[in-house]
């Protein structure tokens, strides 16, 4: 028997199923886990030894929520996940994929939802997007150097938009003939058989269009009707695949359809749900009673399969100027968002008619939404007039005697983008964020990978979630275990979502991370920024965990350690395509490593 590829001494192993972790020894051959063993292993003369004393080994992370899309295919080692220990990550989300629609429909679709810039994402699929179809897409990932392992979703917007086109896939008054609806089945159907993951949706008609043609439409998924919804539903849930989406925020909330339509009652089985998203709104507080309460019931008594997607730490968003989703929700953000020259912007903004319409809505308390419209939370964190940074807009507009949507709207129009600010809108008390944690009707996800560059940065949100749990049992007031909460990261989300992926047995591919707890310390909350050559050098923010999650391996090759990469990461392939239900083959590829 060859010698190892790598051994892993003394670490605390957790394996993925919840099991309590045992100090153990790791023997890595041809990307599987060849032993584990209570006794220390042979080593060879290029076996790569990783010192785990006082350390956890645990499977990688699986990030069920990425927008990494257009990313992937120009940077295909996704360094700011992989570096925080995850290997596995979906994309697809929200009814976004890029399999069917042609370039500029897909940046069109893309770039005002997930905010990134239009013209890079043009930029990159018409250089790189030379598939048709489901089958020749996942070969094309396939083929990427990946660094971690990548599962997907197919898109509803993007199947509409490929059927109907973006103009009719976006007008209200457009119904599917019988004929496209097949369309839309056959090509949900070719997706699945190529192993994605199920359908992606989005019902929230705040994700509006970037583009000249259908600027400030919403998302097309957001016109389809239940019909339509119901006939693609039944092919997930006979395919045995799954549905995510989010409800409407509006005054006629579509949350009981999703309910019914995940329910196996009268059916053979229920139809696999994951929704955005369960939170603790700072704008309905009690919310998070339904949120934690919803899924566990209906799980148990209605005979759903509905779980939430969770971020399990304080959802906090940053922006410049008036450059942040949440204003889509109301008229009056809105109207200045569909402008893209900033000369038009600031003469809407100064208008005294728009400044009213601001203040109506920011003033209406029985409106929907996501933001709590308070800009006495809403903390100014630079500026050129460096005197004005700590405070918030509120208090500006207290020193200068106006109304605080006034004293907002005067500082964007002086100061544009270099007027950046934060805050929080939701998972800010700690006592709920626990419970939302442990609950079962919750999956840890939404941390939206990828997206919203300038606005927040989730990368790390799993070594952030075991700091909290680590704290928390030292405080000796513990909401979850060490293992548990390691489960609810890796195996139990493979599992449900059916992919090879989150355990760490013998036999298994060698997918893991080695994570120091003496690194998950306030370091870990930490905000950077990084720059994205692939997006024309945009700035983005970023975390940094190095002394948390201290090695990452993909399919058996050691690619992170102790903040360096390993030689040709994400030029050398490590990670593959996960299809859906089925086993992963190894690959072997030439070995590369990180010397300490």
């Amino acid at each position: 028997m060859s010698a190892f590829d790598i051994v892993v001494n003394d670490g605390l192993w957790f394996d993925g199923t919840g099991a309590p972790g045992l100090r153990r020894n790791l023997g890595i051959r041809d990307g599987v886990v060849a032993e584990v063993s209570t006794t220390r292993l042979e080593i060879g003369p290029d076996t790569e030894v990783i010192d785990a004393a006082g350390k956890w080994v645990l499977p990688g992370f699986v990030d069920v929520h990425t927008h990494y899309d257009a990313e992937a295919l120009v940077s295909p080692g996704l360094p700011e996940s992989v570096r925080h220990g995850v290997t596995t990550v979906v994309l697809g989300n929200c009814s976004l994929s890029t399999v069917y629609s042609t370039p500029r429909e897909i940046a069109d679709l893309f770039s005002r939802v997930e905010a990134v810039p239009h013209d890079a994402v043009l930029r990159i699929l018409e250089a790189n997007k030379t598939w048709t179809g489901p089958a020749a897409y996942t070969a094309a990932l396939e083929a990427l150097p990946l660094g971690p392992n990548v599962a997907a979703f197919i898109g509803h917007s993007d199947i509409r938009t490929h059927v109907l086109g973006l103009g009719r896939g976006t007008d209200k008054k457009v119904k599917p003939t019988r004929s496209e609806l097949g369309r839309m089945g056959s090509m949900l159907e070719d997706a699945i058989d190529a192993g994605m993951l199920g359908l992606s949706s989005m019902t929230n008609a705040l994700d509006k269009i970037d583009g000249d043609e259908y600027r400030s439409r919403s998302l097309p998924s957001t016109y389809a009707r239940w019909k339509e919804f119901r006939f693609l539903n039944r092919i997930l849930r006979d395919r045995g695949k799954i549905l995510q989406s989010a409800p409407t925020i509006n005054l006629h909330p579509n949350v009981a359809a999703f309910f019914a339509e995940s329910s196996a009652i009268g059916r053979k089985k229920p139809l696999k749900t994951s929704l955005l998203s369960g939170a603790d709104s700072k704008a309905y507080p009690v919310i998070v009673y339904f949120m934690l309460a919803a899924a566990p019931l209906l799980n148990r008594f209605a005979k759903t399969d509905f779980k939430w997607q969770h971020l399990p730490v304080p959802f906090t968003v940053y922006a410049d100027g008036i450059d942040l989703v949440v204003f889509e929700e109301f008229g009056a953000g809105a109207a200045a968002l569909h402008l893209k020259d900033q000369v038009e912007r600031n003469e809407l903004l100064q208008d005294e008619s728009y400044r009213r319409a601001f203040r109506k809505d920011y003033d209406n308390k029985f409106s929907p939404r996501i933001w709590h419209r308070n800009f006495y939370d809403a903390v100014i964190v630079g500026c050129p007039d460096e005197t004005l940074i700590g405070k918030n807009f509120g208090q500006v507009g207290d020193i200068r005697g106006v109304h605080p949507v006034d004293a907002y709207l005067d500082l964007v129009v002086k100061y544009g983008r270099d007027l950046r600010w934060r805050t929080t809108i939701a998972n800010r008390r700690p006592k709920f964020a626990k419970k939302l944690a442990a609950s079962s009707g919750v999956q840890m996800g939404f941390g939206d990978a990828g997206a919203h560059l300038r606005n927040m940065a989730f990368y790390n949100y799993p070594v952030r979630l075991l700091k909290r749990v680590k704290d928390a049992q030292s405080d000796r007031k513990p909401f979850l275990t060490i293992e548990r909460a390691i489960h609810r990261l890796t195996g139990e989300l493979a599992d449900w979502y059916g992919i090879d992926a989150g355990h760490l047995r013998q036999g298994d591919r060698a997918d893991f991370v080695v994570i120091d707890p003496a690194g998950l310390d306030e370091s870990v909350d930490g905000l950077f920024e990084a720059t994205v050559p692939e997006y024309g050098g945009i700035s983005r923010m970023v975390n940094r965990s190095d002394d948390a999650a201290v090695a990452t391996v993909v399919n058996g090759r050691l690619v992170y350690r102790e903040g360096e990469f390993a030689p040709g990461f994400g030029i050398e392939k490590t990670g593959q395509f996960l299809r859906a239900g089925e086993k992963a083959p190894i690959t072997r590829a030439a070995k590369t490593s990180v010397a300490l």
